[in-house]
């Protein structure tokens, strides 16, 4: 039993950072209607962002902020540059979904050019400790992991729910002309939204860099279980992205420890999840489902 909670409490933890992830996810979706395959990338390349302020001598809490705020610059640096002029990604979804993957490779070659391809040593951000409850460690950095989702997710609902930009924000990705047409800067709410999924990808970056190694490659295996995690919850729900997010997290954790089929594949129970869900029910757990006229 204590093993099976030393396990569990390992994939909450972990479930944590894929649901930060899928935050980032769900809001370019909701705003754009497609699927940013670039996510990872820029999450992987902020947190080098932070690796480099960080080694120069500013605390790790300082260089995560500074950090984010290099990565919402990026991200929005990234939709204005490439994905805009593409045109409207509700008129051309599956041209800016190629930028995406366009800029998956370009980003991590990037990264590789600037920070070479040598994994690097990144700090925890809550440090490398662990407490003990009930005869089970946990390390403080799973804790600030969950502590940070709780926290992301509340400044999302702030934003999206009490705030004039957020209700902007949600007009744009019920119905972009519309919006337009009242007056909502569509393209510039845009920006923002990338901007905001790289920043919160950079948080995401950072509590998966002390366990995997800092390097072009670290947000890739991540990437796939945030994209089981927003297919679970739903596309275009931030509520869904959590709990999709966490579910995952505990299930990769778990199946691979207790069913021998999934030790030597750890990724099966994330494709396993995506393709029951797509067949049973497309649009996730708390997605909405597209309603249209004949």
């Amino acid at each position: 039993m204590r093993d099976f909670l030393q396990v569990l409490l390992v994939g909450i933890g972990d479930g944590a950072i894929y649901a930060m992830l899928g935050l980032g996810l769900v809001v370019i979706y909701r705003s754009t209607g497609v699927l940013n395959f670039a996510q990872g990338e820029l999450a992987m390349f902020s947190t080098f962002l932070v690796w480099t302020i960080w080694d120069v001598g500013a605390p790790m809490w300082l260089a995560v902020l500074l950090g984010m705020v290099g990565g919402f610059i990026v991200g929005a640096l990234v939709h204005e540059a490439f994905v805009r002029p593409v045109g409207d990604p509700h008129q051309k979804p599956l041209a800016v979904v190629i930028v995406t993957i366009g800029l998956f490779l370009g980003i991590n070659g990037l990264a590789q050019v600037i920070w070479g391809a040598t994994d690097k040593v990144l700090e925890p951000l809550f440090g490398s400790s662990q407490i003990t409850i009930a005869g089970v460690a946990i390390q403080w950095q799973k804790i600030g992991a969950v502590a940070s989702l709780a926290a992301v997710a509340f400044v999302f609902y702030i934003l999206f729910q009490k705030t004039k930009l957020g209700l902007a924000m949600r007009a744009v990705a019920s119905n972009s002309e519309s919006a337009g047409l009242v007056g909502i800067p569509v393209l510039r709410l845009l920006m923002l939204g990338w901007g905001f999924a790289a920043a919160v990808g950079t948080l995401a970056g950072v509590l998966t860099a002390p366990s995997l190694g800092l390097s072009p490659r670290l947000m890739q295996l991540t990437l796939i279980f945030a994209f089981a995690a927003i297919t679970l919850g739903g596309f275009d729900s931030l509520i869904g992205a959590i709990v999709g997010g966490l579910t995952v997290g505990i299930l990769s954790s778990t199946l691979p420890r207790y069913v021998s089929a999934f030790e030597k594949m750890p990724l099966a129970p994330a494709f396993i999840l995506i393709l029951l869900v797509l067949l049973i029910r497309p649009q996730g757990l708390f997605g909405s489902k597209d309603v249209s006229r004949v």
